[in-house]
């Protein structure tokens, strides 16, 4: 079973993107809209997560969160706190109220679940089980002599963990198997951010070091945006999956 995240904002787009941000992950959203439904919530649900905005009308978040701290069932959950101010004041007064993590209001939400990975781990939602004589992994698949690996649109923190747990035993088969060349399929990948160029270098690294030849595959716009970056700026890229396979 997924997690069970509480967020608890006045604000209906705020809850929003915290709703979008956690769409791709195996994750179940409940919403308040103040401090007295976020408390009767949590008490009904026993929430893994809250993310608990500061400023709201009936209760507001520190109200809320100091009664939190009074319920033996309730204290150790761990929670996110939302705040429109970024004052040092205002800051220190909500690390002190015992909080994991706070963050200053406007956010992406791509911000949110890089703050959210580093309390706990998060599952990408599953899609449906292969098909028969289709290879089991997430990421992998073997065309021929070249392994694939082809990611998804956007990168995020969790794809970087998955990818990296399947990516090592994937190339001890491989070289056990005599395959030694692959293929990084950034075809689908819109958005440049840091998580990919992690997971660019990873996959490169561990390649390297098993003796691995890989060849990077992206859309022109993508391989401009990775040629600003220095981890990846000196990194060949291929346009289309033929071309990087005529390159072997």
């Amino acid at each position: 079973m997924g997690l069970k995240i509480l967020t608890v904002d006045d604000s209906k787009t705020i809850r929003m993107i915290v709703k979008k941000a956690f769409r791709p992950y195996d994750c179940q959203i409940i919403e308040g809209e103040n401090g007295v439904e976020g408390l009767s919530l949590a008490a009904k649900e026993k929430p893994d997560l809250i993310i608990l905005d500061i400023t709201m009308p009936v209760m507001n978040g520190a109200e809320m969160l100091a009664k939190m701290k009074e319920e033996p069932e309730l204290k150790d959950i761990p929670v996110i706190m939302l705040t429109a101010e970024a004052g040092k004041d205002n800051v220190m007064k909500i690390v002190q109220m015992g909080v994991k993590d706070y963050m200053v209001k406007p956010f992406k939400g791509e911000q949110l679940i890089d703050r959210v990975t580093k309390i706990m781990p998060l599952a990408e939602k599953k899609g449906d089980s292969p098909k028969e004589g289709e290879s089991g992994s997430k990421y992998f698949n073997l065309d021929g002599d070249i392994q694939m690996l082809a990611v998804p649109a956007k990168i995020l923190r969790p794809t970087i963990v998955e990818v990296e747990t399947q990516l090592k035993p994937k190339l001890k088969e491989m070289t056990g198997g005599g395959i030694k060349k692959m293929i990084l399929d950034l075809s689908k990948t819109k958005e440049t951010n840091v998580s990919l160029i992690k997971l660019i270098v990873t996959v490169l690294d561990n390649c390297q070091i098993s003796g691995v030849k890989v060849l990077t595959v992206a859309s022109a716009a993508l391989g401009k945006e990775l040629k600003d970056f220095q981890e990846t700026g000196n990194i060949p890229i291929h346009f289309s999956i033929d071309d990087a396979k005529a390159a072997f």
